[in-house]
Parts: structure tokens; C-alpha cells; sequence
């Protein structure tokens, strides 16, 4: 039996450990559990540990799951995988945010999607900042013109970017994410959000201002 409260009480103090050594407070940090390809009984006793914001990448899966504990009102769910446009239907009347756009096409389709919602849906921008050809995510100079046309999104709240830097990468990969954030957030008041971090590079996104990481095996086990 996977202790999922003990899980995630030990990520929690990975996180606060790693803030300390990064001169950060750890209530900068959010937890995204990433509940993808788990069963709803895990994802419940998630909850039931403390756990608010869950991290999904395939959509009828976490249709299914958003159905079932639908009583559990105070969850944000997060879509956190590619974007199939003939999916951005479900995705936009389903989630509160999304953190991996990197296409007009995508965004533009979300926004329409999400008008008879009450609420705009928070939105992160995917980078590819290791310019990874099997990666999803917008290149850097290829932002501007996404930025360009998700101002014209009513239905959309643009709160910041999302990575996921290569394999082994080095701590400047996730320096030159800074940067960037940063720097949009000088433009872009809504932005609050750096999606930056998993189990094995947690510490060096923390040090580079991630406000969120996204883990999951560490709660829920390796997938099976």
C-alpha cells in the first residue's frame, strides 16, 4: 500500500528544504500533484492528505475523474499535456487552468470554447526552452506572436509560462526561463505563475523562481 499522505508530506518538505537553500518562502511554491494515469481512489486519498491542485494530460481520463469527485468542489484541476484541437472543447468546460498552449490555433479554439463559462481559463504558455524537436512548447522568438493573439482572448487569463527543460539539464536552462518570465511579467500584469520543476530538477527550478512543480511519482508511485 502506497502511504500517499506520507508522500506528500515528504515532497512538501523537499520543497521547503529547497526553498531555504534558495532564500525563498515555501508558500511561493505550489504542489501540483500529478494524478495522470492513477486511479480516482488514490487521487481521493490525495485529498483527503490536504491536496488541492491536480495536474491531468489526457483528457477523457480526466474527464472521467473531474465527473466522479465533482462533490469535491475546492479541487483545481490543471491540464498539463499536448493539445489536440478536436479536445480543446472538453478542456476548456472541464479545467480552471492550462499550462501547456503553444499553438494560435489551440488558443484561439480555448477561448471560444470556454464562452459559456463563468470564469476565464487560466492559461500558462508551454516553452521549449531546450528546443527539443520531440518536445511540445513555442521556441522564445516565437512568443510575441502567441502573446499577440492570446490578447485578444477575452476568455483567457494569460498567468505565465510552462517548461519542462531536457533531461539532465544544467541550471542556466532554467536561469533563461526566469529571464523570460521576468521580463513578460513587465508587460503582462496577470502573470504570477513560473510552471517550472519535477521529482529530479526540483531544486534547480526552485532556485530559478518556479512558483509551481509538478511531481508525481514521488506521491503516487511509478506508473504502472
Amino acid at each position: 500500500m502506497i502511504a500517499i499522505k506520507d508522500n506528500i508530506a515528504a515532497v512538501e518538505l523537499q520543497i521547503s528544504s529547497a526553498c531555504q537553500r534558495a532564500n525563498r518562502n515555501a508558500d511561493e511554491v505550489t504542489l501540483l500533484a500529478v494524478s495522470k494515469t492513477k486511479p480516482i481512489k488514490m487521487l481521493e486519498q490525495a485529498y483527503d492528505a490536504g491536496q488541492r491542485n491536480f495536474g491531468e494530460s489526457y483528457v477523457q481520463e480526466a474527464v472521467d475523474k473531474i465527473t466522479a469527485l465533482q462533490n469535491k468542489t475546492d479541487i483545481t484541476w490543471h491540464f498539463i499535456g499536448p493539445i489536440q484541437t478536436n479536445k480543446t472543447k472538453l478542456i476548456a468546460s472541464h479545467f480552471s487552468w492550462v499550462h501547456s498552449i503553444d499553438r494560435i490555433k489551440v488558443a484561439k479554439r480555448l477561448n471560444e470554447h470556454r464562452s459559456d463559462q463563468d470564469t476565464p481559463l487560466n492559461i500558462c504558455l508551454q516553452v521549449n526552452i531546450s528546443r527539443e524537436l520531440s518536445k511540445s512548447g513555442v521556441l522564445p522568438q516565437d512568443l510575441p506572436a502567441l502573446l499577440a493573439v492570446i490578447e485578444t482572448c477575452d476568455n483567457l487569463c494569460l498567468r505565465g509560462l510552462m517548461a519542462i527543460p531536457e533531461k539532465n539539464a544544467s541550471q542556466a536552462s532554467f536561469i533563461q526561463m526566469q529571464t523570460l518570465f521576468i521580463e513578460l511579467k513587465k508587460h503582462y500584469p496577470t502573470m504570477d505563475t513560473l510552471s517550472m520543476g519535477m521529482s529530479g530538477d526540483l531544486q534547480l527550478a526552485i532556485n530559478a523562481g518556479s512558483t509551481l512543480v509538478r511531481i508525481g511519482s514521488a506521491i503516487f508511485g511509478a506508473r504502472s
